[in-house]
């Protein structure tokens, strides 16, 4: 891709824990369910991905054909976590284990429609917390300046400490 003219580079922060929070998770503001979704299908998946990543600009996975996508989320070291509000879709997680004993959080995100209400701090405490049932050394993440301006503090109150930063031309 492209970097678009005119834009600023991105800042990308490097987050990591290397132990699961003690501290009481936060409390859903309303009625919430949270379902892994064993070998989605393909097009589910991308809808999630991109009614919530279409904001922030992720394109990863748009580029990869169903073959590709499909190899990753079926892996059985990939772990995928839909939240439910309402009985809607409402957010997902995506917890990557294959480089054990290292978890990635690879994706977490809400959809427009449900972001502002406190459901961000329940679920990634809850998917931070399911991470931590394979005990990994390490969890990491990564945020872009691109994403929602609360990510970064909200992975910082969630437990997450910074380990670099890296300016990227925006759009590559």
């Amino acid at each position: 891709m492209t970097p678009k003219a005119g834009k600023p580079p991105s800042v990308i922060t490097y987050l990591e824990m290397t132990e699961q929070p003690t501290s009481p998770p936060p409390v859903p503001a309303a009625k919430l369910a949270l379902l892994r979704a064993e070998r989605p299908p393909v097009p589910f998946y991308r809808f999630l991905y991109e009614q919530i990543g279409r904001r922030w600009q992720w394109t990863e996975r748009v580029q990869m054909d169903d073959e590709a996508l499909a190899a990753v989320i079926h892996d059985e070291n990939v772990e995928i976590y839909v939240l439910y509000a309402g009985g809607a879709p409402a957010g997902f997680s995506e917890l990557d284990r294959r480089q054990s004993p290292d978890i990635e959080l690879a994706y977490f995100g809400l959809m427009a429609e449900f972001t502002g209400r406190a459901f961000g701090a329940h679920f990634l405490r809850w998917t931070v917390d399911q991470a931590w049932t394979h005990q990994p050394e390490r969890l990491w993440v990564q945020a872009s300046s691109e994403d929602d301006p609360h990510t970064l503090s909200l992975y910082q109150q969630s437990g997450f400490v910074v380990y670099d930063q890296k300016t990227v031309e925006s759009g590559t």
